[in-house]
């Protein structure tokens, strides 16, 4: 049962793993640490007198209220360790000068659509993308590995504001095929869910299925001239097992790799994508609190959509040793 770790004996797990794996969580607590370190500063760096923006025609006395509650005179490490106190406990602040929900309870009601917005995109991009990675290196200089890149680098070009009012104005307005904005929760109408998010996971994903197809091309195309590869064949082993049994999985971890950074590029995309299209999430959220500078609110949606950002590079790091276990003894 022993033996080192390999592909056929993937289970083993060595102590210099666990010392590796200790190791990770170390720097992903110290990351997570300057991310909200980042986060705090952020706002620090606005410019104007974020107490003369709630009201711009108030007296001395007024505005030295308003900084007095908002508590931005006191020392930056002061602010930053109650404010990180706060964050910790799960305190997200308050809307400054707005009476109803808390920061904590917008950020509960909108960051799952932001997160749903996000799931659907990569899972269609995934879908699309990865049949089309394999087919295309395994024809590699073929004319439909030609056409293929010819439509990888049309989708490239074309921003994904770009397509969303081409979408919107050829499938919503013009036709009315589908909701040109608004949110439905799944459990209200599980048709009208989708129908609203077809045309943004369309204009986010048609960019990200190029990026993905053409990475896994590319190690596909090194994974196929391997002896292993070459060995399968020699077996008889049918093509289409040996593509995606034995050549996809070591030819996934450049695109796993480039799955966990996209994290923060949909997230990013999705701000834009929410304001054309009229979805309640934290991208619209975030701008919107950031033109009203309530600064409490700013800083908390940076710092998670960050850690978030974090912890999704953190289990893409930990599937390394999935996919492929000699990762283990690094």
């Amino acid at each position: 049962m022993g033996g080192p770790p390999t592909i056929e004996n993937p289970t083993v797990f060595t102590p210099g793993y666990s010392v590796n794996l200790l190791s990770k969580f170390v720097r992903l607590v110290l990351v997570i640490i300057c991310v909200t370190l980042f986060a705090f500063s952020l706002v620090s760096l606005l410019p104007g007198d974020a107490a003369r923006t709630f009201n711009p025609f108030a007296s001395p006395e007024q505005i030295a209220q308003i900084r007095a509650d908002l508590r931005v005179d006191d020392p930056f490490p002061v602010r930053y360790g109650r404010w990180l106190g706060d964050f910790v406990r799960g305190d997200l602040g308050q809307y400054y000068g707005v009476a109803g929900d808390t920061v904590a309870d917008k950020f509960g009601k909108d960051f799952p659509k932001t997160l749903l917005l996000v799931l659907y995109t990569q899972i269609f991009v995934l879908l699309l993308a990865i049949p089309l990675g394999v087919f295309t290196g395994a024809r590699a200089g073929s004319a439909f590995d030609k056409s293929m890149n010819l439509l990888f680098f049309l989708a490239l070009s074309i921003p994904a504001f770009v397509l969303a009012f081409f979408f919107k104005k050829y499938l919503t307005i013009d036709r009315e095929v589908l909701p040109e904005r608004g949110w439905v929760d799944f459990s209200v109408n599980p048709v009208e869910h989708f129908r609203h998010l077809i045309l943004p996971v369309l204009c986010l994903g048609l960019s990200q299925i190029a990026v993905y197809a053409r990475l896994l091309r590319s190690d596909m195309v090194a994974t196929l001239q391997e002896d292993y590869i070459t060995m399968a064949k020699a077996k008889g082993i049918k093509p289409n097992r040996i593509l995606f049994r034995h050549a996809l999985r070591p030819s996934s971890l450049t695109l796993l790799t480039v799955i966990g950074l996209n994290v923060g590029t949909l997230i990013g995309g999705a701000v834009i994508i929410e304001r054309i299209f009229g979805l309640p999430g934290i991208g619209t959220d975030t701008v919107e609190a950031l033109q009203a500078r309530q600064i409490v609110a700013v800083q908390s949606f940076v710092a998670v959509i960050g850690i978030a950002f974090v912890l999704v590079n953190f289990v893409v790091d930990l599937l390394y040793s999935v996919l492929d276990p000699r990762i283990r003894r690094g």
